[in-house]
């Protein structure tokens, strides 16, 4: 309980992130930029300076298990009536995996269901040292081509893909989450190529379409950065219709938002 660890949030209530009723950490650190970024302030792994609302605001402090959960626990009866319980998001938790793991082993400790968000972009020897207190795995595909995935998150997606297939096996509960992003990811052709990968590793498994939103684009300009999709707005519902049709062909169990 005293491994320690960088986190920017704790969001309490959650109901999109895994089942019932949850907490969500939210780790500092990723290995990714992607464009559309919500949580640029997750990026980096130092303590910053973000405005907000006219007010500075620290982003990051240094927490040990312990005192992340008991914040977790003060909801224990909502995990308990929902089958809710702990999320780690981020950025990206295996940017901490020591520290994420004994997050884990500790939710698993008090009786709390587990999960994480992540882009499985890390050695698969690093995302074994969760998987023994983790019960569902959401983890982002965004893209199948790579020359792509690196213009748009700065880094190819073969170690993303490779460990995809091996997390089909592996993981108690895999969910594949594609954020859908206009002049990204949002054709029906990259939608089936995304589909079908998917249905390959994973016959009838999920996938969840999460559909471009600009929740973000306020935290950049606190920040002193530039948000460079600033000019690309969400996808129309008939849209993402047509997606969630696209992915349903292929045998998937799909939905929108997740």
């Amino acid at each position: 309980m005293n491994t320690a660890g960088r986190i920017f949030d704790i969001q309490k209530f959650s109901v999109h992130d895994g089942p019932g009723v949850r907490t969500i950490v939210f780790l500092k650190g990723c290995v990714l930029r992607c464009r559309w970024c919500c949580n640029p302030e997750s990026q980096n792994y130092k303590i910053e300076q973000m405005e907000t609302a006219g007010k500075i605001k620290t982003i990051g402090r240094d927490v040990t298990v312990k005192e992340v959960m008991d914040e977790v626990a003060k909801d224990r009866v909502y995990y308990g009536l929902s089958g809710g319980g702990l999320t780690l998001s981020g950025g990206e938790c295996l940017c901490q995996p020591e520290f994420a793991a004994a997050l884990l082993r500790a939710a698993h400790d008090f009786g709390f269901n587990t999960a994480i968000e992540s882009t499985a972009c890390a050695p698969i020897e690093t995302i074994r040292m969760l998987l023994p207190h983790l019960d569902h795995y959401l983890m982002d595909i965004k893209h199948v081509n790579p020359q792509k995935h690196k213009e748009f998150t700065g880094k190819d997606n073969k170690l993303i893909l490779d460990n995809a297939k091996i997390l089909s096996r592996e993981a108690r509960h895999l969910v594949i989450r594609v954020p859908v992003i206009p002049t990204f990811n949002d054709t029906v052709e990259e939608i089936s190529d995304i589909s079908r990968f998917v249905s390959e590793i994973m016959p009838g498994g999920e996938i969840n379409l999460l559909p471009y939103h600009r929740l973000g684009f306020d935290k950049y300009k606190g920040l002193g950065r530039d948000y460079t999709l600033k000019n690309i707005t969400p996808p129309e519902d008939s849209k993402m219709e047509l997606l969630l049709e696209t992915a349903k062909k292929f045998g998937l169990r799909a939905k929108i938002g997740g």
